[in-house]
């Protein structure tokens, strides 16, 4: 088993075992594909799911610092906090990068950029870039997919 992420058509695809085949539509970096860390850009290359956090967790939980605040998600909950401006909720795949000097290691390294999939309010446009580095699913989605993987999943990201 192992995932795929697309950023020209903003998918992802699970490949299962017997060749089964799940696509999840996703958001990337608004500011495009990159490795530095501070760029904001989503990191290209091979990775793997390095942490799961969040099981059992209610939809829609809110993250700060990979720490389920005790918040779940609402419109209101948004307005009292209008600086948060990418919610991480749900669940966290947190991902590390396979290639060093260019996905790991020093100012590439995707783990210590803070790089994960990870859930958003289901009101984020998917389909589209639109987030500060990391890879965007809507709740339903990234349950879905939590449940299925396991650490050290490998994931491929690419531009085509």
């Amino acid at each position: 088993m192992y995932l795929t992420v697309h950023i020209a058509s903003q998918v992802m695809v699970l490949h299962e075992k017997g060749g089964r085949r799940r696509v999840y539509s996703v958001s990337s970096a608004s500011k495009g594909t990159g490795q530095q860390e501070g760029s904001w850009q989503t990191p290209l290359g091979r990775h793997v799911i390095r942490a799961k956090i969040g099981a059992g967790l209610p939809a829609n939980s809110v993250f700060v610092g990979r720490r389920f605040t005790g918040e779940i998600y609402s419109p209101e909950l948004c307005q009292q906090y209008p600086d948060r401006k990418d919610w991480i909720l749900t669940r966290i795949l947190w991902l590390s990068g396979l290639e060093p000097g260019y996905n790991r290691l020093g100012n590439v390294d995707t783990m210590r950029r803070y790089i994960y999939i990870h859930g958003s309010p289901d009101t984020a446009v998917m389909g589209e870039p639109g987030s500060r580095g990391c890879i965007r699913m809507h709740g339903e989605d990234i349950i879905d997919l939590f449940d299925r993987v396991d650490t050290g999943t490998r994931i491929d990201i690419q531009l085509s």
